[in-house]
């Protein structure tokens, strides 16, 4: 095992869709959807989805540097959601939607400015996306733990996530296992 590994907290609206396309990445060890960003201890989906807790719908990604950079799981990033509408993503409406990029190190952080510093361009709008030092995460529940895979027919997963995957596979071809 790798003296590398590092973890980041990403989230980019709905977990289940951001977590199937990480789940794919060469160099991604774990992923673990939860909640971050709020304001009560061990917050429960219920209390999440009103948008009422601060938290936001969030995946914690542990990653071995020597296989894949925090660079690449960026661009993967903001590739799959849109970073320019504050609080939603598509149809998701809510502070629980929003783009929030969680750091663990000072170095993740001037990383994710810089990254988003020089991105800027490939968008119309400002990029609104909050970065800030992770406090805490919660893990969701059980049953949203790699959810597309254990429900590919939910009709929002089918509808969301294909379109998602298939921009990685053909942008990211080399970064998938």
């Amino acid at each position: 095992m790798s003296n590398n590994i590092e973890t980041i907290v990403l989230g980019g609206g709905c977990f289940w869709c951001t977590e199937a396309v990480f789940l794919n990445i060469k160099g991604v060890l774990k992923v673990t959807s939860g909640y971050s960003g709020g304001t009560i201890e061990n917050p429960t989906y219920e209390q999440v989805c009103p948008g009422k807790t601060g938290y936001a719908e969030v995946l914690k990604i542990e990653y071995d540097l020597e296989i894949v950079s925090l660079e690449s799981l960026l661009d993967i990033f903001f590739t799959i959601h849109d970073p320019t509408t504050l609080n939603r993503q598509g149809n998701d409406v809510g502070t629980q939607y929003r783009s929030i990029i969680l750091f663990t190190t000072l170095e993740q952080k001037t990383i994710a400015e810089n990254f988003i510093k020089n991105i800027q361009k490939r968008f119309d709008k400002p990029i609104v996306t909050e970065i800030k030092q992770l406090t805490a995460f919660y893990p969701a529940e059980s049953y949203h733990q790699n959810y597309y895979e254990k429900n590919p027919n939910n009709p929002y997963c089918a509808f969301q996530i294909p379109g998602k995957l298939a921009k990685v596979s053909k942008k990211f071809r080399t970064n998938l296992k």
